[in-house]
C-alpha cells in the first residue's frame, strides 16, 4: 500500500472522530465506563468476525502478549483519562490540554526512524491547535484554576498517552491491524468489570439513545481504531498528526447542523488557522 493512500485511510478516522460528540449526546444517560464498554465490545466483536472471515485468526496467536498490553493500555488508558479529566476539571479547559495529542504526534514523530520534522510541520501544527483552542474555549480566555489541577494533570496524562499510542504503533508497523480487534476486546473487558465496580447501570432510555450507541461502537469507538492503526503505520504520520485538528472543527460543525451548537465568527476563523495548518503540513510533506 503506498503512503498516500495510508494517509488518506488514517484521515477516515478524523471524519469518524467528527461524530463522536453528536453520538455521544445522542446516547445520554448512558454513564462513561458503560458507554465504553459497549462501544468497544461492538466495535471489536465485529472486528474479531472481520479477522476470522479473512483468516487471519492464526496471526493473532503469533503475536506477542506485550504489543496486546500495549495496545489495550493505549485504547482504554485514553479513555478512561480523558472521562475522569472533564469530571474533575471544566470540559473546555481539559478538553483543550488533551487535545495536545495531535501536536505531539508531530513533535515526537521526529523521532522516529525515516521521519524529518520540518518548519512546515511545527507551524502547521501549531496553527491546528490554536483553531481547535478557539473551538473549544468558544474565544473566550480559558480559565485555569489551582483547584483544578488534578483534572488537567489527567487531561495531559490524556495527550501524553493517545500521542505516545500512535507514534509508538509505527514502531510495531510489522503487527497485523486485526490485533487491534484484541485490543476492543480486552478494553470492553476492563471497561465493564469497571462500571460495574464503579458506576451505576443506565441504558439508553430512547430508539435514538440506542442507535447513537450502536453508531458510536462502529464508527468513532470501532472502524476508526482500524483505519487509524493504517495510517499511523504506512501512512504520512505527521501529516495524520496536523490534519487531526479537523476533528473538532468538523464536530462542531456537524452539532451545528444538528441544531445543537450555533454558528459564530470564532468557527469561521478556527476553520481558517485549521485549514491554513494542514495546508502548511501538506507543503512540508510534499517537499520532503
Amino acid at each position: 500500500m503506498s503512503k498516500s493512500r495510508a494517509t488518506a485511510i488514517g484521515f477516515l478516522a478524523v471524519l469518524l472522530w467528527s461524530l463522536l460528540a453528536l453520538f455521544t449526546v445522542g446516547s445520554a444517560p448512558t454513564p462513561p465506563l458503560l458507554l465504553n464498554a459497549v462501544c468497544f465490545t461492538i466495535g471489536g466483536t465485529l472486528g474479531i468476525v472481520w479477522t476470522w472471515q479473512s483468516g487471519g485468526l492464526g496471526q493473532l496467536r503469533s503475536i506477542s502478549w506485550k504489543v496486546y498490553a500495549f495496545g489495550t493500555l493505549g485504547l482504554f488508558g485514553y479513555h478512561a483519562l480523558y472521562f475522569s479529566a472533564l469530571r474533575m476539571a471544566p470540559a473546555a479547559e481539559a478538553g483543550l490540554i488533551a487535545y495536545l495529542w495531535p501536536l505531539l504526534i508531530v513533535l515526537l514523530s521526529g523521532l522516529l526512524p525515516g521521519e524529518n520534522l520540518r518548519l512546515g510541520h511545527l507551524i502547521g501544527a501549531c496553527l491546528g491547535f490554536s483553531g481547535a483552542a478557539l473551538i473549544i474555549t468558544g474565544g473566550g480566555s480559558a480559565g485555569f484554576q489551582a483547584a483544578h489541577l488534578p483534572g488537567y494533570a489527567l487531561a495531559l496524562m490524556c495527550a501524553l498517552t493517545w500521542s505516545g499510542y500512535s507514534v509508538l504503533s509505527r514502531r510495531i508497523g510489522k503487527t497485523p491491524t486485526s490485533s487491534v480487534a484484541v485490543f476492543c476486546v480486552l478494553t470492553a473487558v476492563a471497561s465493564w468489570v469497571l462500571h460495574f465496580t464503579f458506576e451505576e447501570t443506565h441504558w439508553p432510555e430512547t430508539t435514538l439513545g440506542w442507535a447513537s450507541t450502536l453508531a458510536l461502537g462502529l464508527g468513532p469507538v470501532g472502524l476508526a481504531f482500524y483505519v487509524w492503526d493504517i495510517g499511523v503505520k504506512q501512512g504520512d504520520i505527521q501529516m495524520l498528526g496536523t490534519s487531526s485538528y479537523a476533528a473538532p472543527l468538523l464536530s462542531t460543525l456537524v452539532l451545528v447542523l444538528a441544531g445543537i451548537a450555533t454558528p459564530s465568527w470564532t468557527l469561521a476563523i478556527a476553520a481558517l488557522l485549521i485549514t491554513g495548518g494542514a495546508l502548511l503540513a501538506a507543503r512540508a510533506s510534499l517537499k520532503r
